[in-house]
């Protein structure tokens, strides 16, 4: 007993049929990127930035949305604790700010160089409805994530105010997000987990495939969330 012979396509599921073809299953792919070493290339690449900036990631994460925070609808977790005393002068004057950043350096026992060391000049000011001279200024700063210094003296006083403030885990760790205190390396590190999570973002638009849902979601997520920043920003001003 001989077999129904199948039935022939009709010339519209035909070209249903090529047109699926000459798509790419990627959508935001054309096909001739979908196949072959740049596909093969733009996995590698989204998956190795991600295992390299994984960490640090978390870490820009968490202090991201405590950064976001600290203003409006505030997380009570980085906490800077203040202290204040006074340090008596030595005998001898100092030539210039860098000398007494540089003494104050020793006298805190400090190993890094002082990040800030300023000079203002005198002037004139209004004081009790009387002009006087104000005198010269000289303020300097100590910094790294953990702990800070800030010193301020006026030229002529017998002693100079310390600042010293330290940080808990989660102050210390926005620091590390600012890169406050920290030296060229970890900024460049910085930068290259900031470029990192750029080249996932948009290898993650291009992988997106139709498995995960048709093109105009796609397009609705990624434009409607641009548009929501615009908005709010725009209220703001």
């Amino acid at each position: 007993m001989s077999n129904a012979p199948d039935s022939v396509p009709d010339e519209k599921t035909i070209k249903k049929l090529k047109k699926q073809r000459r798509r790419s299953p990627y959508a935001f792919l054309p096909l001739s990127w979908s196949r072959g070493a740049f596909l093969k290339w733009l996995r590698r690449t989204h998956a190795w930035l991600g295992l390299w900036g994984a960490t640090l990631g978390i870490l820009f994460g968490v202090t991201g949305i405590l950064l976001n925070h600290r203003g409006t609808l505030k997380i009570n977790a980085a906490k800077t604790e203040q202290t204040r005393r006074e340090l008596s002068l030595p005998d001898y004057k100092f030539e210039n700010v860098e000398a007494f950043a540089a003494w104050l350096q020793a006298e805190l026992e400090l190993d890094k160089k002082w990040s800030r060391a300023r000079s203002q000049e005198p002037r004139e000011i209004s004081w009790g409805g009387k002009s006087v001279t104000q005198p010269e200024r000289w303020s300097v700063s100590f910094s790294n994530p953990k702990r800070s210094y800030s010193a301020e003296y006026w030229v002529g006083n017998a002693y100079t105010t310390v600042r010293q403030f330290d940080r808990n885990i989660f102050a210390f760790l926005n620091r590390l997000h600012m890169s406050s205190g920290m030296g060229v390396a970890w900024i460049l590190l910085a930068d290259t987990i900031a470029g990192s999570l750029i080249i996932l973002a948009l290898s993650g638009i291009l992988l997106w495939t139709r498995l995960h849902g048709p093109r105009l979601l796609a397009a609705g997520l990624i434009f409607g969330s641009l548009t929501l920043a615009i908005v709010f920003v725009w209220r703001a001003f």
